[in-house]
Formats: structure tokens, C-alpha cells, sequence
């Protein structure tokens, strides 16, 4: 098993800007899609909670650039948990372009989300859910670094 969970993803053209290279805001919409992926793949327990009353408000996101990416170049977004607390969970995402032989890290993104239930003029902070607390244990920054895992 993967130290990360891992959307993989082939850039398109809407996805460019006038000058050729990916626009800023889609490595934003690629981390949404990675973590609902997620939900739907290892956490489906927890998307029909969201279903319900369960809220996950992403309180902060940001990405850093090292290297510009174009149209049809592969991607790997790759998701690991930095941080858990009792209401909140922060992701790291890598942005990994493929090549034949090598791997580039091109950019690295964070977002914080915040469980909530209750409706929506009265929301308040509820525990981050047992069934994702379980999904998202083998994909602990810590449990990567004390493994010595790369990347």
C-alpha cells in the first residue's frame, strides 16, 4: 500500500491560460476532486454522512508552484494527512508530473477543513468522524516519515 492517496490526472486544454501553461486555480479544483475521491474510494461511510447533516468547510487552502506544467502533461496528485485534531483535518497534496522514466514535483498544496453538523444558521464543530480517522491513518505524514518515504 501507498504511503498516499493518488488521483491521477492528464491536463487539458480548458485547464490553460493565453500563454499555454495550467492556470493557478485548477490545482485548487484538483485538490477538491483528490479529497472527494478519497471519500468515495476509502470513505464512502463518511461521503453519505455529507449526504446527511455532516459539513466539511474548508477553512484554508494554498498552493506553492516550483514548475510550470501544459496541456496533456501527466499528473499524479498525490494526498497524505499533515495534521488531526478532534474537529479538523489538514491535507498536503504533491503535484507530480510524469515522466517516462522520472518524477517532477511540481507544486505542493495544504487545505483545512473543519467538520460541522447542524443546519446551515446554526452550525457547530462536531468530532472528525471515526470512519475518517480510519481511512486516513496509513496516509499520516508521520507514519511516512518514520517509514523514510520520499516524495
Amino acid at each position: 500500500m501507498s504511503d498516499y492517496y493518488e488521483v491521477r490526472h492528464t491536463v487539458g486544454f480548458e485547464e490553460t491560460n493565453l500563454v499555454g501553461n495550467v492556470y493557478y486555480v485548477n490545482y485548487l479544483r484538483w485538490q477538491g476532486r483528490c479529497r472527494e475521491m478519497f471519500l468515495k474510494e476509502r470513505a464512502p461511510e463518511v461521503l453519505a454522512d455529507v449526504r446527511g447533516d455532516l459539513k466539511l468547510f474548508t477553512l484554508r487552502v494554498d498552493c506553492e508552484f516550483f514548475a510550470e506544467i501544459t496541456a496533456f502533461d501527466e499528473l499524479s496528485i498525490r494526498m497524505r494527512l499533515e495534521e488531526l485534531t478532534q474537529t479538523q483535518v489538514q491535507f498536503t497534496f504533491d503535484y507530480v508530473l510524469l515522466g517516462e522514466e522520472t518524477e517532477t514535483l511540481v507544486a505542493r498544496g495544504r487545505q483545512r477543513i473543519a467538520c460541522m453538523r447542524g443546519p446551515n444558521t446554526a452550525t457547530v464543530p462536531t468530532r472528525v468522524p471515526e470512519e475518517l480517522r480510519e481511512a486516513l491513518a496509513p496516509y499520516r505524514v508521520e507514519a511516512t516519515a518514520s517509514r523514510g518515504a520520499v516524495g
